[in-house]
């Protein structure tokens, strides 16, 4: 690892900060013979993009132990498509709407938990409340034991930076006692309740619907996926929304305006503008992941014009595509309004990546993040409960504003608990 991929690692906003008024919209990382691209100029992403039928997608050496190396989430070629029409088919559409009911019971249940007058760990409660949601959609209902068990051992490995960094660079043999040794201890008791809820039919959710022809394991690997990726990136994004909308009160009260004039519950869009806006602008100016995954050409290949030879790695950057100001006038400025009657920009608004990689839960985290900032706005005022605003930084794995922020509750007037 040179020095460039070795500040990215250690310290990647700070490094990123560095890059942002690059006229070239990208940067080597990595020399060749294993040539390593990071990008963000818009010309390149569509051409990215457009051409991923020549490119594979790398591993993760941080996510696959975590995942497994059969994830869905780096499947590539005829496994990959069928993983996308199985599970995709689930995520969008009719089955997505289906979920309406199960997201606004939760969201109201969880509202409920946050007693006027006491204070709340913002992070936690998020956490909680997304994994409950996603838990009953991946295995068809809430095994509160196993989602618990589950989030307190991804919070271990990558619950803020130094676990991440520790997790993901010491990894002595499995015989060494160890935060890596406790790690793979504990997937593999997760594994064994996961495999045995599968056998049992106790999980009649996404799960059962996995292809027929994989194994036990690769099953296993594919729960891992669904659960982590289905909760942690939509859990920071809504703390991430309460913060910013903590931060303007005028803000924040147009908002509230917005939901005391409609009975919408957020399923729509189109029913509450503003809500929705603010929702795009938070996974703009803080989108949970900081990149889009890495894509090797696997022939030699021009793109955006320029020569590639075979092997390259190509690293799609969110975060910079989302700050660049021939895009996003003023991109450090929290502001709705940028989407309010305009659609993101193609190739330069990638919260949940691009291309046939697309997140296949983008709807479904949208649809979230709307129906939970109704219900819970609806109800309670959230302020900050420090002295100093938490600032945005990278904690595990995602970009949100810390995992300790508390806010002190509120209910609203009007509301049977004022």
């Amino acid at each position: 690892m040179n020095h460039r991929e070795l500040r990215f690692s250690l310290r990647p906003l700070d490094f990123l900060d560095g890059q942002e008024l690059s006229r070239v919209g990208a940067v080597e990382l990595r020399k060749r013979p294993h040539h390593r691209l990071l990008v963000w100029n818009s010309d390149m992403l569509r051409d990215l993009f457009r051409s991923e039928q020549r490119m594979r997608l790398a591993g993760s050496s941080t996510l696959e132990p975590l995942v497994g190396r059969r994830s869905l989430l780096f499947a590539n070629g005829d496994r990959h498509t069928c993983y996308r029409r199985i599970v995709g088919a689930r995520l969008r559409g009719e089955p997505l709407a289906s979920y309406c009911g199960l997201i606004l019971d939760t969201a109201r249940s969880a509202v409920e938990e946050l007693r006027p007058g006491s204070t709340a760990t913002l992070s936690d409660w998020a956490h909680h409340l997304i994994l409950r949601i996603f838990s009953q959609i991946a295995l068809g209902r809430v095994d509160e034991s196993l989602v618990s068990a589950f989030a307190s051992w991804v919070a271990g490995a990558l619950g803020s930076r130094p676990r991440a960094l520790s997790y993901r660079y010491v990894r002595p043999p499995a015989a060494v006692p160890s935060p890596w040794r406790t790690f793979l201890c504990r997937r593999g008791e997760l594994a064994t309740r996961i495999r045995r809820g599968v056998r049992d039919g106790s999980y009649p959710g996404l799960a059962a619907m996995l292809p027929a022809d994989i194994d036990e394991d690769e099953t296993v690997d594919q729960v891992f996926s669904l659960l982590f990726a289905g909760y942690e990136t939509t859990a920071t994004a809504l703390t991430s929304a309460l913060q910013w909308l903590d931060r303007d009160e005028p803000l924040r009260h147009n908002v509230q305006d917005e939901l005391d004039a409609s009975s919408a519950d957020g399923s729509s869009a189109a029913d509450l503008p503003l809500l929705n806006a603010v929702c795009l602008e938070t996974l703009r100016i803080s989108p949970p992941a900081l990149i889009a995954g890495n894509r090797v050409l696997l022939d030699d290949a021009e793109v955006a014009g320029q020569p590639m030879s075979a092997g390259t790695r190509l690293t799609p950057c969110i975060y910079l595509a989302h700050r660049q100001p021939e895009t996003y006038s003023s991109p450090h400025v929290f502001d709705p309004g940028r989407f309010l009657g305009r659609r993101p920009p193609a190739h330069a608004y990638l919260p949940f990546g691009g291309g046939r990689r697309r997140c296949l839960g983008a709807d479904l985290a949208q649809l979230e993040l709307r129906m939970v900032l109704a219900a819970l706005l609806r109800r309670r005022v959230l302020t900050s409960a420090g002295d100093t605003p938490p600032r945005l930084r990278v904690h595990g794995q995602v970009l949100g504003f810390g995992t300790k922020t508390t806010m002190a509750i509120e209910a609203r007037r009007g509301t049977s608990d004022s």
